[in-house]
Parts: C-alpha cells; sequence; structure tokens
C-alpha cells in the first residue's frame, strides 16, 4: 500500500480527514472496509515524532522482503522491527504476537482445506511457517485409520545445512499418538526442495521401519521457497 499525500502530511490520526480517521472509519464503515495499515494503526494506537501511526504501520507491512502484510511480522525478528521509529522492545513484542496470531489463522484455514493424499494441500498447510525459516525443521504428521490429521508433530530443528533426525523417535511418536500413518514434512533453507540423497535415505529407511512396525509412511514432503517436492510423487514409497 502506498500512503496517499493526505496520509503522509498528516502527523496525527487527528489530523487526517474525517473519513480516514482509522477510528472513526471504523466506526462508520466497519473492519471490513479498512486497510491493513489502518487496522494496524489502531492496534500500535500512537506513531512517533514526525511519523504517524498509519505511517508506521505501513512501514511494518512492508518491511519484510518477502512475504508483505501482517504475516510478513511472523517472519521478522525484534531486532529488525526495532529498528523502525518509534518501535520499541514492548512494542516489537506486541507485533511479533500479532504475527503469530497471523500465522495461526492462516495454518487453520490451510487445515481445513487439507487434503493428506494431494502433497500439494500438505504443502500449502506448512508453507507460511517453513519456507523461509533458517534452520531446517522437522514435522511428522499423524494419521488415524481414515487417514483425518492427529496431530503434527516437531521432531527436529536442524542446522542451516542438516538436520539429524532418528528413524526411532519418528515410531516412538507414531506409537504415542496411535498412528496408523504418517507423513514426513522438512524445509530446505535454501529454497530449493529437490531431495538430498540423505533425505531419500531417511525415506526408505522410515518406509522398511514402518512396514515391520504396521505404521505406514504415505510421503515426505520437502517445502522451498513458495514450492514443494513430495518424494511419493517421483519414488515407489
Amino acid at each position: 500500500m502506498n500512503i496517499n499525500s493526505e496520509y503522509t502530511a498528516a502527523s496525527t490520526m487527528k489530523d487526517l480527514p474525517y473519513d480516514m480517521q482509522p477510528y472513526k472509519k471504523f466506526s462508520s464503515y466497519g473492519p471490513e472496509n479498512m486497510s491493513d495499515a489502518e487496522l494496524l494503526s489502531i492496534i500500535l494506537k500512537s506513531g512517533t515524532k514526525g511519523v504517524s501511526a498509519l505511517e508506521l504501520s505501513d512501514m511494518v507491512l512492508n518491511l519484510c522482503p518477502y512475504e508483505k502484510g501482517f504475516t510478513g511480522i511472523y517472519h521478522l525478528g525484534l531486532d529488525e522491527l526495532m529498528k523502525l521509529p518509534g518501535i520499541g522492545k514492548v512494542k516489537a513484542m506486541e507485533l511479533k504476537c500479532l504475527g503469530e496470531i497471523s500465522k495461526r489463522i492462516s495454518q487453520r484455514t490451510a487445515r481445513k482445506r487439507l487434503k493428506i493424499n494431494n502433497p500439494s494441500s500438505i504443502a500449502d498447510y506448512y508453507m507460511e511457517s517453513l519456507s523461509h525459516e533458517e534452520q531446517e525443521h522437522v514435522y511428522c504428521m499423524m494419521l488415524d485409520v481414515k487417514n483425518s490429521l492427529l496431530a503434527d508433530v516437531s521432531l527436529t530443528k536442524g542446522t542451516i545445512n542438516s538436520s539429524v533426525v532418528s528413524t526411532r523417535e519418528i515410531f516412538l511418536k507414531a506409537f504415542e499418538y496411535h498412528a496408523v500413518s504418517i507423513i514426513l514434512v522438512h524445509n530446505h533453507p535454501s529454497g530449493d526442495p529437490t531431495p538430498s540423497p540423505e533425505d531419500i535415505d531417511l525415506t526408505f529407511k522410515v518406509k522398511e521401519a514402518g512396514e515391520i512396525l504396521g505404521i505406514g509412511l504415505l510421503d515426505h514432503v520437502i517445502i522451498g521457497d513458495r514450492t514443494y517436492y513430495s518424494i511419493s510423487e517421483h519414488y515407489n514409497i
């Protein structure tokens, strides 16, 4: 969003034209008719010297280089937010809470559309939280006899280059949730979801162990930068 000249000229909320004042716009038209910056300015309450709350909101929403809007706040660190004028530690923490709430709402919406037999649907579910992580995160989706999601469990958080996953740990968790089948999901910080030899090796080790234990591995989905790779679509697992 580009702030128009009326916005930029205003130093405080009360300086804005009546229809452009977020509180009054909320009362007159409802939140559904407000821009993201207007909504955020109500949460921020105030700006700082020379920068209105509306201008500051626009800065926050455009700070993340690869994800604009409320969900972009999730990917920002406290230190990045605190570089903005008028954003101290407390306000930065409040914004991070807002980013986390936005991420959770996004995931819950995606979960309603989640189709276990569709790798694209699985990728959509994890894309928001994993596509720009700087370390590898490995999750195991626990499924019941109807292929409904019982839980998704974080198994490990690795280094930027690799992540160590124990096959034993995977199946201990699967038994804990009484899972009938599982799906592995992890991200590649490089943004390229092409599986490494280690990814393929892990997939088949888990598949073989699952066959012995009676818990099937349905897929191993790797998340990249707005893209994914499904091992089940390329290999016979």
